[in-house]
């Protein structure tokens, strides 16, 4: 079972299987549940007289009214969700060496630090983002040990 959340911050992943339906689910709640406190621990600011705009100050004007109507929300036009991941599925003729899924990713600069953490919330083994330090796309992986590996663009 898997279960993504998405929003206007980070993409959050987590999956789990079990024998039953229930205790898969339990699992992968407990894990969302692991994942979405440590994005709010991480914003959290731990030092000094700097705060953190508020959550309702700093979306009050981007509720969109229609989410709270019956119905409302549930049938995105693809136009409206530019400048988060979006997937196209594409049906290709069936068997290995096709590709199946194209995924257009938003080019956000960030540095190595920041793209470890959104790897870590997704819950991939990589991640490709744009290198806010060298200007050119990089990704960082997950290797053996829990250690971390980076390739840059010559």
């Amino acid at each position: 079972m898997e279960i993504t959340a998405r929003g206007k911050g980070p993409v959050v992943r987590a999956e789990a299987c079990a024998d039953s339906f229930y205790a898969a689910f339990e699992s992968v709640t407990s894990k969302l549940e692991s994942r979405l406190r440590r994005t709010k621990d991480r914003r959290r600011v731990h030092y000094g007289e700097k705060t953190p705009v508020s959550v309702a100050q700093a979306t009050a004007d981007l509720i969109d009214e229609s989410l709270f109507e019956p119905g409302g929300g549930a049938h995105e036009h693809p136009d409206e969700s530019r400048g988060r991941d979006s997937d196209e599925h594409t049906d290709y003729a069936a068997g290995p060496g096709h590709i199946v899924r194209t995924k257009v990713h938003p080019d956000t600069p960030m540095t190595v630090d920041d793209a470890l953490y959104q790897m870590e919330l997704v819950g991939h083994d990589f991640f490709l983002f744009h290198d806010k330090e060298t200007d050119r796309p990089s990704v960082v992986y997950r290797r053996h040990a829990f250690d971390y590996g980076l390739i840059r663009l010559a």
